[in-house]
């Protein structure tokens, strides 16, 4: 793919060779943990279009009066498929990418009503971009362009509107055996590690991890040394979940069904497989990708969400990081593309994509997943974040 030069975008092309880190070091001392925190609102992404089965309309707002009571509020006539949305670090403004297209969109968000006023576009600089995160500084937007392959930095102004991209970044590398999943790089997700340095991007379609660091000052994405970690031949890595203080990285790997845990060097930003686990049952002989992976705030319950198993599976974390072997909870719909918790890691809400629910489960001291017997129902949901009385953001 080629991306035109301008004075202040730079292409950026990546070798595909594959290394292993050195031994990592430890990340500094946690912080104390947050008192619970209440979620006041939530946002809904969807697919809308008929290629996606999409049922929804738009970004639905919901008012929170407690797990699964969930009254919807607004719904935002946007351009289709709000797929992936992040709010900003004060919870002032919501973005969203649109999937399959090629576009991403800022909001003002009211506080006091929840509701969202459109702020304008961008080109993503790249076809169906699946995931966005803010940096540290709240200055820019990091996207990643799923179908072309590449990465996009976003500048923000203190109003929130975006500005045209600065930095597109050109991902390559070989592409796995699976004759359509895997057609070339296909990143599909674009975390910032806790240390804020690194960014690591896993790539669907050619089976390895990009290694990122961040330079806040210039806001520029740089590859780092080693610049990928090589996964196993068709496992698809597809999203990332950093261990909150332990040099550790846990990855769903979408097309063979498993999490694999990496040490994590925060020096270098650089993986080495440490063990897999899958994300299925033994007994399970049918069709499943897995989807998303998310630890509990406290970081001793690692979950992982199946479609075609249509569960969640939950991995007790032990106290070096390492997991145990998994036990499932029906996600209660059908397609869990998408779960989170709520920002009190007290309730899971899992996304049904193709059953268009949201189902809530109080998750126990023992990491136990338990229905609350609740359903929040609405039109295709892929993605769902939280703002709350304080700030803190959720999901």
């Amino acid at each position: 793919m080629t991306v035109p030069d301008t004075s202040r975008r730079a292409v950026l092309t990546l070798a595909a060779g594959a290394a292993l880190a050195p031994a990592p070091a430890a990340f500094p001392a946690p912080q104390p943990t947050r008192p619970a925190t209440s979620p006041r609102f939530a946002y809904v992404g969807c697919y809308t279009t008929t290629p996606r089965d999409g049922h929804g309309k738009g970004i639905a707002v919901f008012r929170v009066d407690g797990p699964g009571r969930w009254r919807q509020v607004d719904v935002t006539d946007v351009l289709p498929n709000p797929s992936f949305l992040t709010l900003d670090h004060t919870q002032s403004f919501l973005y969203a990418v649109h999937g399959d297209l090629d576009q991403v969109s800022a909001y003002a968000v009211h506080r006091r009503t929840g509701r969202l006023t459109p702020l304008g576009t961008r080109p993503s600089e790249g076809t169906n971009p699946v995931h966005l995160a803010l940096t540290p500084d709240n200055r820019r937007l990091l996207v990643a362009n799923y179908a072309t392959g590449t990465l996009a930095v976003l500048p923000r102004a203190a109003d929130g509107r975006l500005g045209p991209a600065d930095q597109v970044v050109a991902l390559t590398g070989t592409p796995g055996p699976h004759r359509t999943q895997q057609t070339g790089p296909h990143p599909h997700h674009i975390p910032v590690a806790p240390d804020g340095r690194h960014v690591l991007v896993p790539d669907k379609g050619t089976d390895r991890i990009h290694h990122f660091t961040y330079d806040t000052a210039a806001g520029r994405l740089t590859p780092a040394t080693p610049a990928t970690t090589a996964v196993r031949s068709g496992a698809g890595p597809r999203h990332l979940a950093y261990h909150p203080h332990l040099p550790l990285a846990y990855v769903a790997d979408e097309l063979n069904s498993q999490v694999t845990t990496y040490s994590y060097d925060p020096a270098t930003g650089a993986l080495t497989p440490r063990s897999w686990l899958p994300s299925l049952p033994p007994t399970y002989t049918g069709d499943n990708t897995a989807a998303g992976i998310q630890l509990t705030p406290d970081a001793r319950f690692l979950f992982v969400s199946n479609r075609g198993h249509d569960s969640i599976a939950t991995y007790a974390v032990r106290d070096d990081g390492t997991l145990h072997t998994p036990r499932w909870t029906p996600s209660g719909g059908g397609q869990p593309r998408f779960f989170t918790t709520d920002p009190s890691g007290a309730t899971l809400y899992a996304a049904n994509q193709a059953t268009d629910t949201i189902t809530a489960f109080h998750l126990t001291r023992e990491g136990t997943l338990r229905p609350t017997g609740r359903t929040v129902p609405t039109g295709s949901p892929v993605c769902i974040v939280f703002s709350t009385e304080d700030g803190h953001r959720g999901g």
